[in-house]
């Protein structure tokens, strides 16, 4: 997986559902988690923000996006173009952006199960993937339909 999806989906599962944990509950967890990808810690509202937005643009139906911004200086390397984010945020938007760019956001997806709605890339040729896992989410979920149709259907 390539630098730009990786910092995405980190930064898209620092919300846990299963294990009912989020980083950005605690200005010292964000900071923890930005300072360990080297990157500048945004205000924990701001970035509680931009994950709600991101999440809602992948899919999932439990946040609410609002207006996202962060600066990303555009500077000319000797090789190309290259946008130097300026926080945590900033790098993300950079990243998803690039993905966008690439064709490849459409691949972030959000796990539709309740209990769940962990972010993945879908790697499947046609882009069709649902579940995180089909071993875990996607398992569960045809268990309880096929448990649906058995119990209404009439004995005989």
């Amino acid at each position: 997986m390539d630098a730009d999806t990786s910092l995405v989906l980190a930064f898209l599962n620092t919300l846990d559902v299963e294990a009912n944990t989020d980083v950005l509950r605690a200005q010292r967890d964000w900071q923890e988690w930005a300072g360990e990808r080297q990157l500048a810690a945004d205000p924990l509202d701001e970035a509680a923000r931009a994950r709600d937005s991101l999440r809602a643009a992948v899919g999932d139906p439990d946040v609410e996006a609002h207006p996202t911004r962060a600066k990303v200086e555009v500077t000319l390397t000797p090789d190309g173009p290259a946008m130097v984010p300026g926080s945590a945020v900033a790098a993300v938007l950079a990243a998803a952006a690039r993905l966008a760019v690439l064709g490849e956001w459409d691949r972030i997806k959000i796990c539709p199960a309740d209990d769940c709605r962990w972010a993945f890339y879908d790697r499947s040729r046609n882009r069709s993937r649902t579940w995180c896992s089909m071993k875990v989410c996607g398992n569960r979920e045809k268990a309880r339909a096929f448990r649906e149709r058995t119990a209404t259907k009439p004995t005989t």
